[in-house]
């Protein structure tokens, strides 16, 4: 029977290797290119160590997840752009506005140890931190997994869509609500991938020959590329959740 460690990364740094090994290949490779993540990633664990979780079974890193603190005054206006600009409000918090909220930024699991009930793991050793340290409320950008497969379809629609049980279609945001999380609003520009022409062939093993928008793997919407700007622009939504 497995005994599931739980603790921080910072606790544990010599596990970094394989963390990046292990859930690397769980995200498109175009995601590890977002300019606002790659400024201030770096500086989560030193200023958020007590959310940054791995989840450890026999020495072997299976899954993970981290959030940021920051301020949100419950208003639905007042929720950052998403991912980047949750990002961006943590790491410019000060004395004069102290963070209230978690937002939960990623979980993982390894591929091989996925359909075990980690996920909810993850995030419910998230939640119970936030409670314990007195943060008001739990929100997540939530990035559905299975939106890749309708890019053409907007966020606004997808998130309404419900199987004939009433749960919802994507399971990653059915995982948020049967945690007790519901959702708020959509994040339209929750993050924004740039990258040359040649980036974005190399990130995705495609060709671009035409200035046009494009279908690519993983990607919950469509990819702008302009040849003669040499430039490839992903503009990714997600959806707001909220845990009760």
């Amino acid at each position: 029977m497995s005994t599931f460690e739980v603790l921080t990364t910072a606790e544990r740094p010599e596990l970094q290797d394989q963390f990046d090994e292990a859930f690397r290949p769980v995200w498109p490779e175009f995601i590890f290119h977002d300019a606002v993540s790659n400024q201030y990633v770096s500086k989560v664990q030193e200023r958020f160590p007590l959310f940054d979780v791995t989840i450890v079974d026999g020495g072997k890193v299976v899954a993970a997840g981290w959030g940021v603190v920051l301020s949100w005054n419950q208003a639905l206006g007042d929720l950052p752009d998403g991912y980047d600009g949750a990002l961006v409000r943590s790491m410019t918090a000060n004395e004069l506005a102290p963070g209230n909220t978690l937002s939960v930024m990623a979980a993982a699991v390894r591929p091989d140890r996925q359909g075990r009930g980690l996920s909810a793991l993850v995030l419910t050793e998230l939640r119970q931190r936030a409670i314990a340290t007195g943060l008001t409320s739990v929100i997540a950008p939530v990035r559905p997994t299975l939106k890749a497969s309708y890019p053409l379809t907007p966020m606004e629609t997808f998130a309404s869509w419900r199987r004939g049980d009433g749960t919802h279609i994507d399971p990653w945001i059915r995982l948020h609500e049967r945690l007790g999380a519901q959702i708020l609003s959509v994040a339209a520009r929750s993050m924004v991938i740039s990258g040359s022409v040649d980036d974005w062939e190399r990130w995705t093993g495609m060709f671009f020959p035409d200035s046009g928008r494009y279908v690519v793997p993983d990607a919950l919407d469509l990819v702008e590329i302009d040849r003669d700007a040499n430039v490839g622009t992903y503009v990714e939504p997600n959806i707001w959740m909220r845990h009760s």
